[in-house]
């Protein structure tokens, strides 16, 4: 397992990251990851109550979706975050089939709770969770034939995302960007200054190889503040 921990936002963040134990069912190396998240986060001082954010990686899309059900249940309640899931065998130095990544944050004052919001009607990934003034946002995906279509749907998404937690994009500090490894990065940034100006967010890239569905060429996780 690798932790880090660093302050971003006047927030403290703790960082983990565990590929499960190779031989186990997919829920049961789910389940032992988180039981070996929680150690960590109560040894300082948090619990997965603090979570804002997990990924999930998976070696094909069975393990995903096994996956993905045990981590709705675990996570659940004051628990329960953003989120997002990909295929990417190539993620893994184990004979694993499922990885998490996991954000807790510290928050300025004890007992403060997140806001969660939940699409309507409710879908397996939460909406957003605005924790001590920062805007977290699930991963958000489209089925729309091409990139440029997918990009511009999900920026659509986005935008009313923030606009229901009153953010907005002059507010993004940070997008992440999961890319279809059979796509060019030329063009999804360029799909995407097409729709969002947002200079000062700080955009990351990763390649996969899938997602919750066929079709899908990307996904897109923000975070902003209030």
């Amino acid at each position: 397992m690798r932790e880090t921990i660093f302050d971003w936002l006047g927030k403290e963040f703790i960082g983990l990251s565990s590929e499960g134990k190779a031989g186990l069912p997919v829920p049961e190396q789910t389940g032992e990851i988180f039981q070996r998240f929680d150690r960590e986060l109560r040894d300082a001082g948090l619990s997965l109550e603090q979570t804002v954010r997990t990924r999930l990686w998976a070696r094909d899309s069975e393990g995903r979706n096994l996956g993905s059900a045990e981590r709705v249940k675990i996570l659940s309640g004051r628990a329960r975050s953003a989120s997002s899931s990909f295929i990417a065998p190539i993620h893994f130095d184990s004979e694993a089939r499922v990885a998490l990544d996991l954000l807790a944050m510290r928050p300025s004052q004890p007992g403060l709770a997140k806001t969660l919001k939940e699409y309507d009607p409710p879908i397996v990934p939460l909406r957003y969770l605005i924790y001590d003034e920062v805007v977290f946002l699930s991963g958000v995906t489209s089925t729309l034939p091409a990139l440029e279509n997918q990009v511009a749907e999900i920026l659509s998404r986005i935008s009313g995302s923030l606009a229901d937690a009153s953010t907005s994009w002059e507010k993004v500090v940070k997008v992440s960007f999961f890319l279809h490894r059979g796509q060019k990065l030329e063009a999804l940034k360029e799909s995407f200054g097409k729709v969002i100006r947002a200079a000062s967010a700080q955009a990351e890239y990763a390649l996969v190889d899938g997602y919750s569905a066929a079709g899908k060429l990307i996904e897109i996780e923000v975070t902003a503040t209030k």
